[in-house]
């Protein structure tokens, strides 16, 4: 169904999200990968989505399955931002984990310690590099 190489699966990963919650989608499905399983996770446990399940295709792909949340309609994530990017990379130290939206919102970042929040990161105290902004 698409043959086209994927350059940022991170930033399709955005996109998807946005996209089905502008159509009003209860669930969307995602090309699966280790970092996009573990962005799914994160924005489960941070309340961003309901659930996340992990579907096996016909053709031995996988496909993560993620079920959005609405508040009374609304979508729980309003702008879900793609932050590092193939050509510029965006990192942080410990010290520099940014606050999204004065705590309302999180990054999601990918540390030594695995992708994490930055809330978690923060505790952790670890830095990495910054995937995207949700709110």
């Amino acid at each position: 169904e698409y043959f086209m190489s994927m350059t940022d699966p991170i930033a399709d990963f955005c996109t998807r999200i946005r996209n089905g919650y502008s159509s009003k989608k209860r669930w969307i499905d995602i090309p699966s990968s280790v970092l996009k399983k573990r962005m799914s996770i994160v924005l489960k446990e941070e309340g961003y989505i309901d659930n996340v399940v992990f579907v096996n295709k016909e053709d031995s792909k996988e496909d993560i399955r993620i079920f959005l949340r609405y508040h009374n309609e609304s979508p729980a994530i309003t702008t879900i931002e793609k932050i590092s990017k193939p050509g510029k990379r965006v990192y942080v130290a410990s010290d520099d984990i940014p606050r999204v939206l004065n705590g309302l919102g999180i990054s999601v970042i990918s540390s030594s310690k695995g992708v994490i929040s930055n809330k978690v990161a923060r505790e952790l105290k670890v830095g990495g590099e910054l995937l995207c902004n949700v709110w």
